[in-house]
């Protein structure tokens, strides 16, 4: 089999952490299979990098951070390279530029638009481990870039469908998708499987084991996803197509505590006006979630929406830029409760239940927003883990 791993920073942060990587890499490599490596920097590494920078500018240029934040996974592809030879196993590390990442230009958020693996591939015919500094990639005109946030999952992800590998194993410091945040509800359950679509609503929607970008791109590549934990061997979670299973109707809740709503009051009631409010919202690249907008009355109506907390100040500054005549309200005291499943699409009475269920708490929903697999509902935020908790309980999630 050909199976590439990915080893986020926790994973690898420490030189103790990185030798126990290089054992379970020997682990899988003597089982006969070929290895491709993904690995993160270590912990902490990316951010004493961003201080540095800051030390000496509090706005450093992206193409130069490009180059400074990229080190950190190059120091750890290293160092996982030589652990692995001092163990007798002969071993390679590239930087993303030699194992042919090729990104647009975009410094510090870059999409990847091609592999060139024939660098990874003719190391794997020496039968060498190959191990590749994620996060990272090279622009066509010959500039480092990174992929932002989740990168070194994206990196993981692409390059094994660049290879037609068999397998994508992520390595976190959890062991698997869960059927919502076990610090939250110990009675928690990890899933055996779940679908493309869930486990992409479910990163979308706070959970943190994978990001969404890569989720996509294993959904569009086809790409068998484990992700399980560096730190023990218990199995993880396979994510795959629809996993078809009758009785799934709700696979997890999450809770997403980066919300934060704004209300546009006194908005004319006319064709436009909506569309130039979100129009300054997107070329100001804010994120827009949920969107409510009451009847008119009068000719006047409001309009209510979410966006993450770091850009509420943002936000509220490009609708004032506006210079129109309406007023401004905001609440960050918020959070976004979610319930995720395939199975609801076939299933009627769903969304009464959690509505039912948060009633007999006392628990008042202010916004509300569906899709075939997502309910997703805004609450205070000092509700949002009874929430969970009681939703996890109705929907027998721990069963």
């Amino acid at each position: 089999m050909l199976i590439v791993q990915k080893y986020g920073g926790t994973s690898v942060g420490t030189l103790e952490r990185i030798d126990e990587v290089a054992k379970r890499v020997i682990s899988a490599k003597k089982k006969g299979n070929d290895l491709v490596v993904i690995v993160s920097a270590m912990s902490g590494e990316t951010n004493k990098l961003i201080e540095w920078a800051e030390y000496f500018s509090k706005n450093p240029n992206d193409r130069e951070m490009d180059v400074l934040l990229s080190a950190g996974e190059r120091i750890t592809s290293a160092l996982l390279a030589i652990a692995l030879s001092g163990k007798g196993f002969e071993a390679v590390a590239f930087s993303g530029r030699q194992a042919g990442m090729i990104t647009d230009e975009f410094h510090t958020k870059a999409k990847i638009e091609f592999i060139n693996p024939v660098a990874i591939k003719n190391a794997l015919k020496e039968g060498k481990i190959v191990v590749i500094a994620g996060f990272q990639g090279i622009s066509k005109n010959g500039d480092v870039t990174t992929l932002g946030r989740g990168g070194s999952d994206l990196s993981a992800v692409a390059i094994a469908g660049a290879l037609n590998a068999d397998l994508c194993e992520i390595y976190t410091d959890v062991d698997g998708v869960y059927t919502t945040d076990p610090r939250i509800e110990p009675k928690a359950r990890k899933l055996d499987k779940i679908s493309y679509d869930e486990m992409l609503e479910l990163a979308s929607l706070g959970a943190k084991v994978l990001q969404n970008r890569s989720v996509e791109l294993a959904k569009k590549l086809n790409i068998n996803l484990v992700t399980r934990s560096s730190f023990n061997n218990n199995e993880g979670t396979l994510i795959i197509g629809e996993t078809k299973m009758e009785g799934a109707i709700v696979s997890g809740i999450a809770l997403d505590r980066n919300q934060a709503r704004v209300t546009v009051r006194n908005v004319d009631d006319k064709p436009g006006v909506a569309a130039k409010i979100f129009k300054i919202l997107s070329q100001k690249e804010i994120n827009v979630d949920m969107i409510i907008q009451n009847t008119g009355k009068d000719g006047i109506a409001n309009i209510s929406f979410t966006v993450p907390q770091n850009e509420l100040d943002k936000a509220i500054d490009a609708l004032n830029g506006l210079g129109e005549n309406f007023s401004i309200e905001s609440d960050s005291e918020i959070v976004k409760v979610s319930i995720v499943g395939v199975g609801m699409k076939s299933h009627s009475g769903i969304a009464s239940k959690a509505f039912e269920t948060l009633a007999q708490s006392n628990i008042n929903m202010q916004m509300i927003s569906t899709s075939e697999i997502r309910i997703s509902m805004i609450v205070e935020a000092k509700y949002g883990e009874l929430a969970v908790r009681i939703l996890h309980d109705a929907y027998e999630l721990d069963k």
